[in-house]
Order: C-alpha cells, then structure tokens, then sequence
C-alpha cells in the first residue's frame, strides 16, 4: 500500500533521508531531542516512519530552509498552528521573491550599463558597421594614415564606448536616410534642404572624428562620385553624384559665410 506520497506506509532512516535530502545523523539528532522520533518498528526492532512522521518531517524542513530554530519549530508543531504560520511565512517568501526579481534586474540594468562603457571589439564593430569595416579601415589607414585627421580620430575614437558607437551609427544612419528623403523630392543639390543635408553630415564628422573644414569636406563628397563603394550607404546609388554636388554645393555657401 502507498500513501499520497507516492511512499511505502513505513520507511527506514535511510529512505527518508534520501527522500528528503537530509542526512542519517540529521534525522537521528531530530529523535534525540525528541523533534521527530520515528513512531513505528519493524519486525527486527529498527525504527519506521510512519505517513504522519514524514508529514511532520516535510514542515520540518520547511521551517528549516526558513532559518526558524529548532526550538521554535518545536513550539509550532506542538501549537497545531503551522498552517496559518505556513501562510505567513509564505507572504513572507513571496515577497522576498519580488524583492530578488527587482534585484536581478538591477543588476542586468547594470550589466548592460557596465558593458556599453567597454570599447567595442573588433566582431562588435563588424557586427555593428558591416563586414567590410575592417577592410574599408585599412584602406583609409593606407590612404589617410599620415594626415592630422586621421591622427585625431584615431586619438578620439580609441576612448569612444560600445553606446557611442552605436548612437555613432544611428546618427549615421538619420544623416543618410534624410539624403534619400530630399533626393526623391527631386530638389537641387543646390537647395537648402540638400545643402543642410549636407552640413549636417559634416558637423557629425566634427562631433565624432575630426576637424573637417568645408574644403575637406568638398573632397569627401567627390569619394561618392569616384568610388561606387562609397554610395551603398545612400538610399539609392543612383543619388551619389547629387550627394556629391550637395557637398560641393553647402561648402561653397560655409565658406562664404566665413
């Protein structure tokens, strides 16, 4: 016969030890103190748990993982009060749970903090860039390596975290995308909106690179003109040499504000 327990109706201090995950001598210290004294015998003289026994070794270990006493364990199974105590502790529980939910999403919110202050890694930079990052970085370190500006960036982009890089990126990719939104409304290269387009491309270069002067910038835009691979960030490649024109266009108009 088995209880509700899925048990036999009487076990050995083996079984309920490995039963409930507690050792020989824990059990034989609960009988010494008379916390817990198994209630049957068998045939050979050997001390059995009964169904009750174990029901009242459950709240044990329950109390235990709680941290109560075995002193005031004691007083509650005497008392007959466990269940509303049980309840209690159960509040308890639940809310020292809510507690650690919180907690671990402190620490996740400051994981992520902590990691976007770490310089990207090179994948990262692939990952976030393209797989030509590295690639298009040699050649610039080939063609530009020697020059003032490239020296500067190289300075302030060694400092630059994984969150700078990324809003790096999508200021990057606003400034691109508002290229394709003034070039399907068919307006001049030459007209305000391409030419602010344009400026607004140039002031991220100096917010993030390196000092970038309308003549230099003028130079920048012939890339697009010359090198197909340039255009594939614009909307359209078809665009490039109007992305030219407007970079030629709005350095014309800030050197003659100057």
């Amino acid at each position: 016969m088995t209880t509700r327990m899925n048990v036999v109706d009487e076990l050995t201090v083996g079984q309920v030890a490995e039963l409930y995950g507690v050792t020989v001598r824990t059990l034989h210290h609960y009988d010494d103190i008379g916390l817990l004294r198994p209630s049957a015998r068998s045939s050979a003289g050997y001390r059995l748990y009964t169904p009750d026994d174990l029901g009242k070794l459950a709240q044990i270990v329950v109390y235990r993982r709680l941290e109560l006493p075995l002193e005031e364990i004691r007083g509650l199974l005497q008392s007959g009060d466990t269940r509303e105590h049980l309840l209690r502790q159960r509040h308890v529980v639940m809310t020292r749970l809510d507690e650690l939910h919180e907690l671990v999403d402190a620490i996740d919110r400051a994981l992520e903090m902590d990691m976007a202050d770490q310089p990207l890694t090179a994948q990262e930079m692939q990952d976030l860039f393209g797989e030509s990052f590295e690639e298009h970085q040699a050649e610039a370190e080939q063609r530009w390596g020697d020059t003032d500006a490239w020296k500067q960036s190289q300075r302030r982009t060694a400092q630059y975290t994984k969150a700078d890089w990324e809003r790096i990126k999508a200021e990057s990719d606003e400034l691109y995308a508002t290229f394709g939104q003034v070039y399907a409304e068919d307006l001049p290269a030459d007209s305000a909106d391409a030419m602010d387009a344009a400026e607004a491309h140039r002031q991220h270069i100096v917010r993030w690179f390196y000092d970038c002067p309308p003549a230099m910038h003028r130079c920048l835009g012939d890339l697009f003109g010359q090198d197909p691979r340039y255009s594939t960030v614009l909307p359209s490649p078809e665009s490039a040499e109007w992305v030219r024109a407007a970079f030629h266009a709005n350095a014309d108009r800030q050197e003659a504000l100057s």
